[in-house]
C-alpha cells in the first residue's frame, strides 16, 4: 500500500450566513428592517444609528375590502359577514361556492374538518373509503378539488405535495424544479448536489437556481390564517401618476441612518486584544449598509419593470391589468427569478388604484382562441361584468359563463376555473344569486 498527497479540484455549493441574512433582508418588508436595523445595532457596537426627523413609525390597519376595487360598505349584508375568519371559514366559504355533486361535497366538508393549523391533510385515504363508501379515486379526485383553495399549498398530504403544489402555481415552466421536489427533497436538504445534477444532467449553478426558488415557497400555507389577529399594514412602495408621469418612492424614510461608531477606530486594524473581534463587527457593519442599499435598489428597479409592463392598469385599474410573471421581470433586469420572488414578497404598494399587495400585479397568461393572449385578473373582471348584467331572474350558471367566455370573448376556461375566479370575487353561485320576482296583480 502506498500512501500518496494528491491535491484535487472540486466544486461546492456554500450558504454562508452572510447571503443567507442577504436574502432574508430582500423578503423584509420595510418595518421588519427597521427591527432587524435595531436589532443588528444592538448587536454591535460599531453601528452608530441617527433617527430620522420624521416621527416613530406605526401602523395603520388597512383593510382588506377597502383596498380592492369595489367597495360594499354600503351594504349592511356585507357588512354582516365581514367577521375575521379563520383557515377553517374560509375553506369551508371557498366551498359553499362551488357547483358540487352531494358525495364530493361531503368529501370535501370533511377533508376541511381535518387539516391542521399549517394547511396539511391530516386523514387516511383508506379509512375514508370505508366510512363513505368510497373509491379510491373519488377520494383522490376530491382531493384535488381540495387542493385549487386557497392559501396555495393548503389540503397538501405532506411537504413535496405541498411544494409542488405551489411550484406548479408560481413556476409553472419549471419542469425539474418540480421533479426535484416530488423526488429529491432529502438530497437537496442534505446537501447533495452533485448527485441530483448528475441525475437531472444540469449544472451546480442550475441546482442553486431551483434550490433558491425553492425557498420562496411557503411550507406552512395555512399558518398565516390559524389565528384572527389583525394586520396592520403600512405601504413600503408609492407610486404616483400625473399627467402620463410615474414618480416612485421607498417608504422608508423612517429607517434610521446607519453610520460606523467613531469612538471604537482606535481598534481596528491595529495590534490589540480587541482588533480580531472589533474587525470582524466593522465587515458586518459593512454588509448591512451594502445589503440595504442593494435592497432599495432591487425593489426600486423591479417596481420600474412592473410600471413599463402594467401602464394600462394605472389608467383603467385591475381591468386592464395585462399578463406579467415574476419569470418576465427577472429576465427584463436580468436578476434571478427567485430574488424578484423575495423582493416581491411581504410587500404593499401605494398607487392611484390602491393600496394591495405588490405581487397582485402579477397576472397568470391564458390564451384566447384568436392567439393573443389576456391576463387572469382580466378574465375575472370580464366574470364580473357578466354576472352584473345576467338576468337575476335566471343567473348563469358556471358552465353558461365559460361557453359566454368562449363565444364571445374568445376565452377558453373549464367549469372549474370560473367557479374557483367566482369564489376569488365573492360571488355568489347561481342558485344563491336568483332573484325572486313578483307578478302584479
Amino acid at each position: 500500500m502506498e500512501l500518496v498527497l494528491q491535491q484535487k479540484q472540486t466544486l461546492n455549493l456554500v450558504m454562508t450566513a452572510e447571503l443567507r441574512q442577504a436574502i432574508d433582508l430582500l423578503q423584509y418588508s420595510t418595518y421588519d428592517l427597521y427591527q432587524f436595523i435595531q436589532e443588528q445595532q444592538a448587536e454591535n457596537p460599531l453601528i452608530e444609528l441617527i433617527n430620522s426627523d420624521q416621527d416613530s413609525y406605526t401602523y395603520h390597519p388597512v383593510s382588506q375590502a377597502t383596498s380592492d376595487a369595489e367597495d360594499d360598505s354600503n351594504d349592511p349584508l356585507a357588512l354582516a359577514t365581514n367577521d375575521d375568519k379563520n383557515l377553517y371559514d374560509e375553506l369551508l366559504a371557498q366551498l359553499n361556492v362551488l357547483s358540487l355533486s352531494d358525495e364530493q361535497y361531503e368529501l370535501i366538508h370533511y377533508f376541511i374538518q381535518n387539516i391542521d393549523e399549517n394547511g396539511y391533510l391530516q386523514i387516511n385515504e383508506a379509512e375514508v373509503e370505508k366510512i363513505f363508501n368510497r373509491s379510491i379515486k373519488d377520494i383522490e379526485s376530491a382531493i384535488e378539488i381540495l387542493q385549487q383553495f386557497e392559501p396555495i399549498g393548503v389540503g397538501a398530504r405532506h411537504l413535496a405535495e405541498c411544494l409542488t403544489i405551489q411550484a406548479k402555481h408560481f413556476y409553472p415552466d419549471q419542469s425539474i424544479l418540480i421533479k426535484i421536489i416530488q423526488n429529491d427533497l432529502t438530497e437537496l436538504a442534505n446537501r447533495e448536489w452533485e448527485a441530483i445534477a448528475k441525475r437531472y444532467d444540469i449544472s451546480l449553478e442550475d441546482i442553486q437556481d431551483y434550490f433558491l426558488l425553492i425557498q420562496t415557497l411557503d411550507p406552512k400555507p395555512g399558518a398565516r390564517l390559524a389565528n384572527n389577529q389583525v394586520e396592520y399594514v403600512e405601504p413600503d412602495v408609492i407610486i404616483t401618476y400625473d399627467h402620463g408621469k410615474f414618480s416612485i418612492q421607498l417608504n422608508d424614510s423612517y429607517l434610521p441612518a446607519i453610520r460606523l461608531n467613531k469612538d471604537y477606530l482606535p481598534y481596528l486594524n491595529k495590534q490589540h486584544e480587541m482588533s480580531q473581534y472589533m474587525n470582524h463587527q466593522y465587515k458586518k457593519f459593512q454588509w448591512l449598509k451594502n445589503s440595504i442599499a442593494q435592497r432599495r435598489e432591487t425593489i426600486l428597479k423591479i417596481t420600474k419593470a412592473i410600471i413599463n409592463h402594467q401602464v394600462e392598469f394605472f389608467e383603467g385599474g385591475f381591468a386592464r391589468l395585462k399578463p406579467l410573471t415574476l419569470k418576465d421581470v427577472a429576465e427584463e433586469i436580468e436578476m434571478h427569478e427567485s430574488s424578484v420572488s423575495r423582493a416581491t414578497m411581504n410587500k404593499m404598494i401605494q398607487t392611484p388604484k390602491g393600496t394591495f399587495n405588490m405581487r397582485r400585479l402579477f397576472a397568470s397568461r391564458l390564451s384566447r382562441t384568436d392567439g393573443t393572449e389576456t391576463s387572469q385578473t382580466t378574465v375575472k373582471w370580464l366574470l364580473q361584468d357578466v354576472v352584473n348584467n345576467e338576468d337575476k331572474t335566471k343567473p348563469l350558471s358556471d358552465q353558461k359563463i365559460a361557453d359566454y367566455l368562449k363565444e364571445k370573448k374568445e376565452i377558453t376556461i373549464s367549469r372549474r376555473t370560473v367557479a374557483k375566479y367566482r369564489n376569488e370575487l365573492k360571488i355568489p353561485s347561481s342558485r344563491q344569486r336568483r332573484e325572486i320576482v313578483l307578478q302584479k296583480n
